[in-house]
């Protein structure tokens, strides 16, 4: 009978913190002040060492640079100690993975790999993100092989010896196990 009351209260209190630990996971990322424009916050969990992530990059500075003051660019590197946190408190199973919330912290929107700069800005404007400042448009030629721009350049130095073709859509990256 004591053994029983013993038992009863450890599985108790396992479910207890279970619990507790659960709803911490679940809070959500506070809200931002009146003052503040801020329409949505754009959560980024991905890895420097990961391809599909690092394709992110130069489209999370551009929303940051187009929609200052209205959309706020966070990133986390889940591949490190200080990042892993945030994979678990989201619930990622892959990577990159993007979660918009609105003006009051709620997630409306989740986006697992690559996600295309028109499809990601269609997903802040639903929230009534608008650019405040346009970026110029580069005007290369195309089709001058013997002239390619120098990314094209690098990018042919980097995949020089590898057989097959090279996708422009990348697969989202499963996230690194400890």
């Amino acid at each position: 009978m004591i053994r029983k009351l013993i038992m009863l209260t450890a599985v108790l209190l396992l479910i207890g913190a279970a619990c507790r630990a659960t709803a911490e996971n679940k809070k959500e990322t506070p809200a931002p002040t009146k003052e503040s424009k801020i329409k949505v916050t754009f959560i980024e969990l991905g890895s420097v060492r990961c391809i599909p992530c690092r394709k992110m990059i130069p489209i999370m500075k551009e929303i940051e640079e187009e929609y200052s003051g209205q959309v706020k660019v966070v990133f986390h590197d889940v591949w490190t100690d200080e990042g892993r946190p945030y994979a678990r408190k989201h619930g990622i199973k892959l990577i990159p993975t993007q979660i918009f919330l609105d003006e009051n912290g709620k997630e409306y929107f989740r986006h697992v790999g690559f996600f295309p700069k028109k499809e990601l800005v269609k997903v802040l404007e639903q929230k009534g993100a608008k650019a405040t400042k346009k970026k110029p448009e580069k005007k290369q030629k195309t089709g001058d092989k013997t002239n390619p721009p120098p990314k094209i350049k690098k990018l042919s130095k980097v995949f020089a010896g590898v057989q097959g073709a090279v996708s422009s859509k990348s697969a989202p990256c499963p996230p690194e196990a400890k």
